[in-house]
C-alpha cells in the first residue's frame, strides 16, 4: 500500500511516499481503507520532533481519517463496507490503517468522507473543550481566536450550535470569509480584537475565549474576559508559549483552564464513542457542517503540512487517498 512517512526530522520535507505492506487485523481492532485523512498542526510537529508524542523512526503520520471498513475483528461491531470516521493517532497517511474499535466512529451517508476527516480530532477537542472544561451555557459569548483554522471553525460551528454568540479573530482580512462561512455571528481582525470585543459586548467582556494560538494576544484575551470568564488553553500555533501574571485572575474572577483532550481520554478511550454519539445528531441536521479547505493528493503530503506550518490554512486541510 501507499503511505507517506517521516524518514527523518526535519519538517514537512521529510516526508516521502513508499510502498508498505499493509497492517494486520488484531483482536479489539478494525481495519479502514482510508479515502480521506485529515492534516492537523500536530503533524507538523511530529515532522519536527517537537510534539509530546515521538515515535520512532521511520513512521507513518496520520492522526484522523475517514472510509470504508475493510474487515473487523470477531464480535465487531462493524462490518465490511460501513462508513467511518476514525482517529486512529497515527498511520492515517496510508491507504489502510488498523485502528482500535473504541477510537472508529460511524459516519452518516449525509457526511462526505472529506468532512468526516476533519472531525475527530478539531470537533471532538472542541467538544470536550467547551462542554467539560469550560462550562459553555446558552447565550453566552465566545470569542475564537485562530478561527480560519481546523480548531477554529470547529469551535465556531459547535458553540453556535449550544446556543453561544461567537467572535471570530483571524489574523488576515482575506480569512474571515472562512469564518463567516463556518458560522460566527462576528469576526474581528487579531490587533483589534480587544477593542472589537468590548465594543461588541457593550463593555463587559466575552464569557470564554477559546485559543490554540497563545502567543502574545494571551494577556489581551485575559483582557477581553467578562467576570468569571474562562480563557480555554488548546494549543501554541504561534510557537511561544504565554506566562500569566496570576493577580490578573483575581481582579476578574477569572479562570484560565487547561484543555488537554488526548491526557483525558487516554486511560479510558470509550469517552471518545461518548464524545461522538454527542455530537452525531448535530452532524445528521447540519449543525456541525466542517469547513474543508485545501484537498491534496497524498502524493503531495510536503505541500499539505506546509500549508499549515506556515499558518496559511482556510479550514480544514485534508489528503485524497482514494
Amino acid at each position: 500500500m501507499r503511505a507517506a512517512r517521516v524518514t527523518h526530522l526535519d519538517g514537512p520535507g521529510s516526508l516521502v511516499i513508499e510502498d508498505l505492506p499493509e497492517p494486520a487485523l488484531e483482536p479489539g481492532h478494525v481495519l479502514v481503507d482510508v479515502h480521506e485523512a485529515g492534516v492537523s498542526f500536530p503533524d507538523v510537529l511530529m515532522s519536527k520532533g517537537l510534539y509530546q508524542m515521538r515515535p520512532d523512526l521511520p513512521f507513518v503520520p496520520g492522526a484522523e481519517c475517514a472510509g470504508v471498513v475493510r474487515e473487523a475483528a470477531p464480535g465487531s461491531a462493524f462490518r465490511a463496507g460501513d462508513r467511518v470516521a476514525a482517529f486512529p493517532v497515527l498511520g492515517a497517511f496510508a491507504e489502510t490503517v488498523a485502528v482500535p474499535e473504541a477510537m472508529v466512529f460511524p459516519l452518516p451517508d449525509s457526511v462526505g468522507f472529506e468532512a468526516g476527516a476533519a472531525l475527530p480530532m478539531n470537533y471532538l477537542t472542541v467538544h470536550f473543550a467547551l462542554t467539560r472544561r469550560g462550562g459553555l451555557e446558552r447565550g453566552e459569548v465566545v470569542l475564537v481566536h485562530g478561527a480560519a483554522g481546523g480548531i477554529g471553525t470547529a469551535a465556531i460551528q459547535l458553540a453556535r450550535a449550544m446556543d453561544a454568540r461567537v467572535i471570530a479573530v483571524v489574523s488576515a482580512a482575506d480569512k474571515a470569509a472562512t469564518a463567516e462561512a463556518a458560522g460566527a455571528h462576528h469576526v474581528v481582525l487579531a490587533d483589534e480584537f480587544l477593542s472589537r470585543a468590548k465594543e461588541l459586548t457593550d463593555g463587559r467582556g466575552v464569557d470564554v475565549v477559546v485559543d490554540p494560538v497563545g502567543g502574545d494576544r494571551f494577556t489581551d484575551s485575559l483582557r477581553s474576559l467578562a467576570p468569571e470568564g474562562r480563557l480555554l488553553v488548546i494549543g501554541f500555533t504561534a510557537g511561544q508559549i504565554p506566562e500569566v501574571k496570576v493577580n490578573r485572575l483575581l481582579l476578574g474572577n477569572l479562570s484560565v483552564v487547561g484543555v488537554g483532550w488526548g491526557a483525558f481520554w487516554m486511560p479510558d478511550p470509550t469517552y471518545l464513542r461518548t464524545q461522538w454519539d454527542a455530537i452525531l445528531p448535530l452532524l445528521e441536521n447540519g449543525a456541525l457542517d466542517p469547513p474543508v479547505g485545501t484537498r491534496h493528493p497524498l502524493a503531495d503530503v510536503t505541500a499539505a503540512l506546509t500549508e499549515i506550518d506556515e499558518r496559511r490554512a482556510h479550514g480544514k486541510v485534508t489528503l485524497t487517498v482514494r
